[in-house]
């Protein structure tokens, strides 16, 4: 996935190039065969623009410009226009901008780094429709006193489920929702294959990235900030961070249908094993819904107090537990259950975990790793959070989804490429 926003800029250039080449087809007569003739203005050098075209936004050649005010470039001269601009840093980030329609103006759309030298390339084209060009290198001043804008990515690097979203933890808070905007376009992720995707604000100091749907098997994901340096509030600028690489290993889901009592897992499409189990019994049901694997214990201590049942009390339990998949931080499992084995088929006996023999929940521990899924259908519980408890990210609707985005939500429109569908991994 391919989230750059597109340096290019004029897309009426072509149409203007081509018009000009009719004209002066028609005005040479029929010994003319196109555009590519030798004295075509298409087929000319590029004449220097130096003297068509004026930058403004603090900006003087040979001068430290302001990184607080936009980059301005305007077409002097009324029988010429500006056709493209591309204005990129040192590093490589490419500066957005918009273009007028009549070509008269350009300015960039999204702010300039501090500290940063970019060469600006400008195309343009005289009345006559030969062609024009204009280079220039600046560099940004430093900023003013700010705080840095430090940003997290997770899950550690590694091999991971295909449900395993990402996250960025910001060390500030973000509220603002135009400046919201400027820290979602400076986080990148690329996939190979390519996925749609989007990010969400769980809440004011952390993201969520996930795709429409499930990423492919053996996919490589990256995901990097381009904020250093950039604006983002009044007294805020993005820091430097590290990128993260992750990958994931085969499609790996479980489904719990707690009516039939039974755990069906698919791998790659294809269903691999049937698993009886026990979910939820009335007043403790298993939560509905999709469920990433958060962790695996070989061995942990379940104790009834840990979440809200008195010592004591006919529901009070202290049990050894072996073979323990965690799904949520508020301690829901798949896990060995030998005290249930004769309920397991047959009757919902636990306090919300899913249990299955110990044969049973050895394989799936050895089987499941961190990010693949489990899903709960038939329950007479809740839904999962998508928040807070786990990564319930999954049970948020795509559209819903994109209205937490800071770009695509309250009716915007997807303004970068990682919105553009090129592969969606079939449904189990």
């Amino acid at each position: 996935m391919r989230d750059t926003e597109s340096p290019r800029t004029g897309p009426g250039a072509t149409r203007a190039r081509l018009a000009g080449c009719a004209l002066l087809v028609a005005a040479l007569g029929a010994g003319v065969t196109g555009c590519s003739s030798d004295g075509s203005p298409l087929s000319a050098e590029p004449y220097d623009a130096a003297d068509q075209i004026s930058f403004g936004g603090s900006l003087d050649e040979g001068k430290t410009a302001d990184p607080d005010k936009p980059l301005e470039i305007t077409a002097e001269e009324s029988d010429g226009r500006i056709t493209d601009v591309v204005a990129v840093d040192a590093s490589g980030r490419h500066l957005a901008g918009e273009l007028a329609a009549d070509g008269s103006r350009w300015h960039s759309t999204t702010p300039l780094a501090a500290s940063a030298q970019y060469t600006v390339r400008v195309s343009t084209e005289d009345e006559d429709g030969r062609p024009g060009r204009k280079v220039l290198t600046f560099t940004t001043g430093k900023p003013g006193a700010a705080k840095r804008l430090g940003i997290t990515f997770g899950p550690e690097a590694g091999t991971y489920g295909v449900g395993q979203p990402l996250v960025a933890e910001l060390s500030e808070p973000v509220k603002d929702p135009a400046q919201r905007a400027v820290v979602e376009r400076g986080l990148k992720v690329d996939s190979t294959p390519s996925v749609t995707g989007a990010w969400y604000w769980v809440d004011d100091k952390k993201l969520h990235f996930r795709p429409k749907e499930y990423w492919p098997a053996d996919a490589t994901v990256r995901v990097r900030s381009n904020l250093e340096g950039i604006k983002v509030g009044d007294r805020l600028r993005g820091d430097a961070a590290k990128p993260l690489t992750i990958r994931t290993g085969d499609r790996v889901i479980a489904v719990t249908d707690a009516a039939a009592h039974q755990l069906t897992v698919y791998k790659n499409g294809e269903e691999i094993k049937q698993i009886p189990v026990t979910t939820g019994k009335p007043g403790f049901e298993t939560r509905n819904g999709v469920k990433v694997v958060l962790a695996k214990e070989r061995f942990v201590r379940m104790r009834s107090t840990t979440v809200g049942i008195a010592e004591g009390s006919s529901e009070s339990y202290d049990l050894d537990v072996h073979f323990a998949t965690r799904v949520t931080w508020s301690g829901e499992y798949v896990h060995a259950a030998p005290w249930s084995v004769g309920s397991q088929g047959y009757a919902n006996v636990s306090h919300g975990c899913v249990g299955m023999s110990t044969a049973d929940a050895e394989w799936f521990f050895d089987t499941f790793r961190q990010g693949d899924l489990v899903e709960v259908v038939n329950s007479e519980g809740d839904t999962m959070e998508p928040f807070g408890n786990g990564f319930g990210d999954w049970n948020v609707t795509w559209d819903k989804w994109r209205e937490g985005s800071a770009l695509t939500g309250s009716g915007k429109t997807p303004d970068t490429a990682q919105q553009v569908a090129r592969l969606r991994p079939a449904a189990v």
